[in-house]
């Protein structure tokens, strides 16, 4: 586990590491980086690199917590990977379910797997696992539709890197919606008008919106301000106390 420096959570903690790209979001993918550095540190979890690996000593990580806290599930990897066994991801969500003062996020781009879990009955979904798909153009817009067939009780969108408009956003069973820039040395430009346009569909649809950055080579000089305001936006945290 790590305290985080992503705005929209507290803490990652990572019970898989490792992925392969799957769409256009992936192409400079921010965990591959930082895979190659820790794996150079001598950290043991990255010593396969970026190969798909489960840990299951972190399994008991969670329950060490005393305080709440807002956690962002598999920063380094995508639990609805393939390769993960379903009775892995089983494991890692009966310990979000034994742990309810805690909000745990999991993000993947592998909706498909997870309509398909869900849809077998294999995932049981309790009020602080927070389910998201990442959308960075309209290439992948099948991912919301997806989503929204799950029991998640709260769902949500990370168009990030956003590469793309996204025009026509069905957020009818969506919670939250986070928008943000590609950042790096080589960085995807995002027009201005790709993110006021989805902030104002999460507006007129009543969605919280959190725009994390603009992005760029510079991402820290070019900010997070969206028409001279900060947006902050949350689904309720609930019993997070």
């Amino acid at each position: 586990m790590a305290n985080s420096s992503i705005e929209w959570t507290e803490m990652t903690w990572n019970p898989t590491t490792g992925c392969n790209k799957i769409s256009q979001g992936c192409k400079f993918c921010y965990a591959e980086v930082m895979s190659r550095r820790l794996q150079a540190m001598g950290v043991q979890k990255y010593k396969d690199n970026f190969e798909l690996r489960t840990h299951d000593f972190e399994l008991d990580t969670p329950y060490s917590w005393k305080k709440p806290r807002v956690v962002f599930v598999n920063s380094m990897s995508d639990l609805f990977h393939q390769e993960v066994p379903i009775d892995f991801i089983q494991k890692v969500f009966k310990v979000m379910r034994d742990n309810p003062q805690h909000v745990f996020q999991v993000l993947t781009k592998r909706a498909d797997l997870l309509r398909y879990y869900d849809s077998e009955g294999w995932l049981q979904w309790s009020h602080n696992i927070w389910m998201g798909v990442s959308v960075e153009d309209n290439r992948v817009m099948e991912r919301v539709d997806l989503l929204s067939q799950t029991g998640a009780r709260v769902k949500f969108l990370s168009c990030e890197p956003l590469i793309g408009p996204l025009p026509n956003l069905n957020l009818q069973y969506i919670d939250w919606v986070i928008v943000g820039g590609e950042s790096g040395r080589k960085p995807r430009p995002m027009k201005p008008e790709w993110v006021t346009e989805i902030k104002d569909q999460c507006l007129k649809a009543d969605v919280p919106f959190f725009f994390k950055q603009w992005g760029g080579t510079n991402k820290k000089k070019a900010g997070r301000e969206l028409e001279g305001q900060f947006w902050n936006e949350m689904p309720v945290l609930v019993n997070h106390l």
